[in-house]
């Protein structure tokens, strides 16, 4: 299935709006509407870099806010930064009859984080069909998260499931 023969999510509909907004004020529209569907991510401070159907990458400044007691990004804060970049992705693939839930993570943590980071989130053809294909499933989505040395502090594994939208059936 190729990207043009899948029809656009929601999210990625409430995104295609922004197209009027003048291209320098777009990605400060973009984390404004995106924060107030999330507001833990406002709360964070994760800006949102590229949005799109098989990459999103987003980033977090090392600010006081999301620091560690050695004044690195702290870990949960990582976590949110590698989960928002892999639900976005999911969410910018997933059929609107349903509803995105993450199922599994695994991080592991390799290097002290220096400065900022960046997380890219990857879903393949593939994935992004079997997503429109079943009103159910799950998907594990590659991401890395980079710091600003370009050292990749954290290995991290999500599994997203998705699962019809509405009431659940007893």
């Amino acid at each position: 299935m190729t990207t043009s023969a899948i029809p656009m999510s929601r999210l990625e509909r409430q995104l295609e709006r922004l197209t009027d907004v003048p291209a320098f004020a777009r990605p400060w529209f973009r984390n404004v509407v995106l924060r107030r569907a999330v507001p833990f991510i406002g709360t964070a401070g994760i800006e949102f870099v590229h949005m799109g159907r098989e990459r999103v990458e987003v980033a977090l400044k090392n600010e006081k806010k999301v620091q560690n007691h050695i004044g690195g990004i702290h870990a949960s804060a990582m976590n949110l930064l590698a989960e928002t970049a892999t639900g976005m992705v999911v969410g910018m693939n997933v059929r609107d009859d349903c509803v995105p839930l993450a199922k599994e993570l695994k991080m592991a943590f390799k290097k002290r984080a220096t400065g900022a980071l960046h997380a890219v989130a990857n879903l393949t053809d593939e994935q992004r069909a079997a997503m429109q294909a079943s009103d159910k499933g799950e998907v594990n989505v590659a991401v890395t998260v980079t710091d600003e040395a370009g050292v990749n502090p954290v290995e991290c594994e999500f599994v997203w499931a998705w699962i019809p939208a509405g009431p659940r059936k007893s």
